[in-house]
């Protein structure tokens, strides 16, 4: 019995370093977490977040959220992604900075969302180098990819994406 518990333990000690490391700067990262974490108990829940940031539209609702990251050629983008029984939508946990038109600095969220009518397909990649770094790859309709990578649970979120897919 101890060690099958020993076996879980090690296993979920694993993923989160996997998700930490990530992270071009570990204590940023952690700290990140933390302060996450405060913010979901301060707005009442993960349901609360999405519907914030999103928007809940009749019907919708909210299946999963997982922390991961989003794949970018700036670099991995730390969120939130969001699957529900209409959409997949990803928010970044901290603002983003970029330059406006006419020069000012202005911050934001990144954010995506994703009609699950707009899906094509949903792959599961896995790193060559490093097997347990898993990939969800989205590709929409119109030829758009989006990788989303580090999940605490990555089984759990992918089956939850087939699920929404299949019922949609």
């Amino acid at each position: 019995m101890m060690n099958k518990h020993e076996k879980k333990a090690d296993n979920i000690v694993h993923r989160i370093r996997a998700h930490v490391r990530l992270a071009p700067r570990i204590f940023e990262t952690v700290k990140g977490k933390l302060s996450l974490g405060a913010r979901i108990l301060q707005q009442g829940g993960m349901k609360r977040i999405f519907k914030q940031l999103f928007g809940v539209r009749e019907g919708e609702k909210l299946l999963k959220a997982s922390q991961c990251y989003l794949s970018t050629t700036a670099g991995p983008i730390a969120g939130l992604l969001f699957l529900s029984t209409q959409r997949v939508a990803f928010c970044s946990e901290r603002s983003i900075k970029c330059s406006s038109p006419n020069g000012e600095l202005i911050r934001f969220h990144y954010k995506v969302s994703i009609p699950l009518g707009k899906i094509e397909r949903v792959d599961q990649r896995v790193n060559t180098t490093n097997q347990s770094q898993k990939y969800m790859e989205i590709v929409t309709m119109d030829n758009f990819e989006f990788w989303f990578m580090g999940f605490l649970n990555y089984q759990k979120a992918i089956n939850c994406l087939h699920q929404a897919l299949s019922q949609s």
